[in-house]
């Protein structure tokens, strides 16, 4: 079941998502090259737990990190460890916060100067592609102009969407429906209605969209080691269009 947010609702979760906006600009300004992702995790968790809030991903389904942070060919869920983050790597950071049992998710990828074309081409293609997508989003929109538009965008490119893992609606719980897939045709798919609140993030592979889990059971990596991207956003269905709630 889809469940519409009421206006008190809305308010709660639009300031989880700040919240969630915030985290993500104070980790663009302390992750560092030699930084290990633990170690970058480490200060998240500190952020988010000095804003009288939770990582809601601390602990869901045993994973054990406060943010997933996910580096080149992982594509998404990695586990904060040992890894060290290089010049030239690709870093998606992913936080979900529970403000007062209210979720705000979103992501974003960083580049670590001095980059490949490739890797700067592919980052700056998955970021229009979400924002192209978003415009998409209101009343009376479906769910299938989010991904015919991202597909589009990115094909064109020579790059792939990731199909395994979707957008999803938040708010109330980390996930709830619908599912946001981030490919598919205009015209296709749940109708959206004001109220409505769910994630569009698409992660978007140099190579196929074809993913692998490891043996962790959270860390998916691309299929051929090729990049990957990623963005999020959370985004609110209002009467006359839509509202980015976790934008900067």
């Amino acid at each position: 079941m889809v469940i519409l947010k009421t206006n008190s609702m809305i308010k709660k979760i639009r300031l989880s998502c700040r919240l969630a906006s915030q985290t993500l600009d104070y980790a663009s300004q302390v992750i560092q090259v030699g930084q290990t992702t633990k170690e970058l995790d480490e200060l998240i968790y500190e952020f988010i737990c000095s804003h009288d809030a939770i990582p809601a991903s601390l602990g869901y389904n045993g994973f054990p990190g406060s943010s997933c942070i996910s580096i080149n060919e992982v594509v998404v869920h990695g586990i904060p460890g040992p890894r060290v983050i290089n010049a030239g790597d690709v870093v998606k950071v992913d936080v979900t916060t529970n403000l007062n049992g209210y979720f705000g998710d979103t992501a974003r990828t960083f580049l670590m100067e001095p980059v490949s074309d490739q890797a700067r081409k592919l980052t700056e293609i998955t970021k229009k592609s979400m924002d192209l997508a978003i415009q998409t989003v209101r009343p009376g929109s479906r769910v299938g102009d989010i991904g015919a538009t991202i597909q589009g965008c990115v094909e064109k490119e020579g790059f792939s969407v990731v199909r395994d893992f979707v957008g999803h609606g938040v708010g109330l719980r980390m996930h709830e429906h619908p599912a946001i897939p981030h490919y598919g045709k205009a015209g296709e798919g749940m109708i959206f209605k004001t109220g409505m609140i769910f994630t569009i993030e698409p992660m978007i592979n140099a190579g196929a969209f074809g993913v692998k889990i490891l043996g962790d059971k959270w860390t998916a990596v691309t299929i051929d080691g090729q990049l990957s991207a990623q963005f999020e956003h959370a985004i609110l269905v209002t009467e006359d269009g839509h509202e980015i709630l976790t934008i900067s």
